[in-house]
C-alpha cells in the first residue's frame, strides 16, 4: 500500500523523498517513481513540508515516528504529518502529542481501499484532525483519493478505519462462509459469485475480491490473515474499552485465528473459503 502510495503521489507532480525500513524496497519504489531515497525517517521528515506514512501496526508507527532516527527527531515546526495506517486510536494520540511538542501538526488519514484503488486514486479517506489542516493537505491527498472526509477530533479517523474494517473483516467472513455453503450445496462456485456480486450483496469488496475467491491459488495477496487479525484485536480492544457489542466481530475473530492455527496467516484473507472447504471435508 506504501508503495503504491508513494508511486502515485510522485505522479501527481509532487517531488518526492522515500524511506522505508527495509532500504531495497525504498530503492526500488523510488526507481518506480523518480524520487529521492533519505537514510532515515528523520533525514527524510527534515527536508518535507508533508510527511506521509503507511506502516504495518502500532510498534511499527511508535518507531518510525519516535525512535532515536525517527519523524519526531527530524521534522520542523510547521510541517504536517499524516498517517495512512490502521493503529489504535491511543497510538494516534500519544504520537500527536510528540509531535506538537516540536511544533510541527498531525492528521489520522487511514484509507478505504486496496492497492488497485491507491492506483486509480480512489481511496476514501477518513480525516481525524483540525478542519483546516485537513483542508491543507487534500492537494496531497488528491492523487490517492476520491474523497476525503473529516470525521472528527484526532483519533476519530483511526477510530473510524477500525470501524470500517470490523464491516470489511465481517463481510470476508460472510462471503466466505456463503460460497463454500453454495459449493456443498451443489452450485458450481463462479455461478455462486456471480449471483453474489450482480444482487444486492454486490458490494465493492465482494467485486474486487472475485479473482481471489475463484482462483485463490493464482491471486497474489493482497491483504495476509495475519494482518486481518492485528485488525481484528485492536477493533475488539476498542470495543472492550468503550462497551461496544462486537458479537459478530469476535466470532469472526475466532475464525481468522483457526486459519492461523492452520499455518495460513501468510494468506490472503480470502483464504477463509479455502479453511472452511477443509473443515469437516
Amino acid at each position: 500500500m506504501g508503495s503504491a502510495i508513494a508511486r502515485r503521489i510522485a505522479g501527481g507532480g509532487f517531488p518526492t523523498i522515500v524511506w522505508n525500513r527495509d532500504p531495497a524496497k525504498a530503492q526500488a519504489v523510488a526507481a518506480d517513481a523518480g524520487a529521492r531515497v533519505a537514510d532515515t525517517a528523520a533525514s527524510a521528515a527534515a527536508e518535507a513540508d508533508f510527511v506521509l506514512t503507511s506502516l504495518a501496526d502500532d510498534r511499527a508507527v511508535e518507531s518510525v515516528y519516535l525512535g532515536s532516527e525517527g519523524i519526531v527527531s527530524g521534522i520542523t515546526g510547521g510541517t504536517i504529518a499524516i498517517d495512512t495506517s490502521t493503529v489504535d486510536p491511543s497510538t494516534i494520540v500519544s504520537v500527536g502529542e510528540r509531535l506538537d511538542s516540536v511544533g510541527a501538526h498531525f492528521l489520522d488519514c487511514p484509507v478505504s481501499g486496496s492497492v488497485s484503488t491507491v492506483e486509480a486514486g480512489a481511496l476514501t479517506v477518513m480525516a481525524g484532525g483540525n478542519q483546516e489542516l485537513v483542508s491543507r493537505v487534500e492537494p496531497i491527498l488528491a492523487p490517492i483519493a476520491k474523497s476525503v472526509i473529516r470525521v472528527g477530533a484526532r483519533g476519530a479517523g483511526a477510530a473510524c478505519k477500525l470501524a470500517v474494517n470490523a464491516l470489511v473483516h465481517g463481510l470476508n467472513v460472510a462471503l466466505a462462509e456463503a460460497l463454500v455453503l453454495a459449493e456443498r450445496a451443489g452450485v458450481d462456485r463462479e455461478v455462486a459469485y456471480e449471483v453474489f456480486s450482480s444482487g444486492a450483496a454486490g458490494a465493492p469488496f465482494v467485486q474486487y475480491k472475485q479473482q481471489a475467491y475463484l482462483k485463490p491459488d493464482d491471486t497474489p495477496v493482497a491483504f495476509s490473515l495475519d494482518l486481518v487479525a492485528k485488525d481484528l484485536e485492536l477493533i475488539t480492544g476498542l470495543a472492550d474499552r468503550i462497551a461496544a457489542p462486537m458479537k459478530q466481530t469476535s466470532a469472526g475473530l475466532e475464525v481468522v485465528k483457526e486459519a492461523l492455527a492452520s499455518g495460513m496467516g501468510d494468506r490472503d484473507m480470502s483464504a477463509i473459503a479455502v479453511l472452511l472447504r477443509e473443515t469437516g471435508s
